[in-house]
């Protein structure tokens, strides 16, 4: 076994993998430090679950290095099994049992009781707690992921990996798991999630950008919005689809995109001034005003350089 005096938990040094000819992880690597919130943040198909099921020793890399706690994924599996949570993407927990029999399942697996780890999760036990004789199955899939994050800690682990789980899940729950997330932080859990939703960003110390198998940047999420290389400029219209049609038409503007009721535009010339700007608010018949971007817009502005693909798993 290796040295794990460092303060490194989970590390991949050009970790590759391929599935038949399309190859789902080139060359990945990055560091997550000991008690660490770090976020995999990109669409579906970036390669994100694969990477989990690699640091998870579910999958075996086909180049690189991987390990957890110092220890090498496939030298030490067994010992990152013990000291790793894994929580994947789709819940995968006994449906036909109960509650609490998931719960005492999971805690036999790894020869220890819920009584003796109960502190661990008492916090979210509490909320799922009332449905106790209730079959999993039977569970709101807010109510399933907190089972899950429950069945994932129990016997204490010290890397907590989880896979898109707030995918599928309303908004308050999701608030509510991340709030829950922030408090095993506090508890010196390392904590490795992934999501699509850019917004969960800010919730992470750090977060790497991902796409097409590729990380296109790792930094905090302040300093990746603080490095956006333009203005920025939100267009609003009461037609916005023509809107959008024209701007992409106008040969003064790089980009223009979609963003909830407004579209985001930034132009080739980045002197463009207030009489250029009302020029084409004139021209397209909208407004145009200066914004701060956000993960998302970094995402976008990143991921034109590296075109989707779509094979990528």
């Amino acid at each position: 076994m290796k040295d794990m005096s460092n303060n490194c938990s989970l590390s991949t040094v050009s970790c590759q993998l391929s599935y038949g000819n399309v190859q789902a992880l080139k060359n990945v690597s990055f560091e997550v430090e000991r008690g660490e919130l770090f976020g995999l943040i990109g669409p579906d198909g970036a390669g994100k679950t694969s990477l989990f099921r690699i640091l998870a020793t579910l999958l075996l890399a086909d180049g690189g290095t991987v390990t957890v706690n110092g220890l090498d994924a496939v030298a030490d599996y067994k010992a990152i099994r013990r000291c790793t949570g894994y929580m994947p993407g789709r819940f995968s927990l006994y449906q036909d049992l109960t509650v609490e029999e998931n719960l005492n399942f999971f805690a036999s697996v790894f020869n220890v009781t819920v009584k003796e780890n109960r502190y661990l999760i008492e916090d979210i036990y509490r909320q799922i707690a009332p449905f106790g004789k209730r079959r999993a199955g039977q569970l709101s899939g807010g109510m399933k992921q907190k089972l899950a994050l429950c069945c994932a800690l129990i016997h204490k682990p010290s890397v907590l990996l989880l896979d898109e789980p707030t995918t599928g899940v309303d908004p308050v729950s999701r608030k509510e798991f991340w709030e829950m997330l922030k408090r095993l932080k506090h508890q010196g859990i390392t904590i490795l999630v992934s999501t699509p939703y850019m917004n969960e960003a800010s919730m992470c110390d750090r977060i790497a950008l991902m796409q097409n198998g590729e990380i296109l940047s790792i930094d905090t999420p302040a300093k990746t919005v603080a490095n956006y290389p333009r203005k920025l400029y939100a267009a609003e219209s009461d037609r916005i689809y023509r809107t959008l049609v024209q701007l992409r038409e106008n040969p003064a503007v790089r980009s223009v995109y979609s963003f909830g009721a407004s579209l985001h535009v930034t132009f080739n010339d980045q002197s463009t001034g207030e009489d250029g700007l009302s020029t084409v608010e004139n021209e397209i018949n909208c407004r145009l005003k200066e914004i701060s971007p956000t993960v998302e817009d970094c995402f976008i502005e990143m991921s034109n350089r590296y075109p989707q693909t779509g094979d990528e798993k």
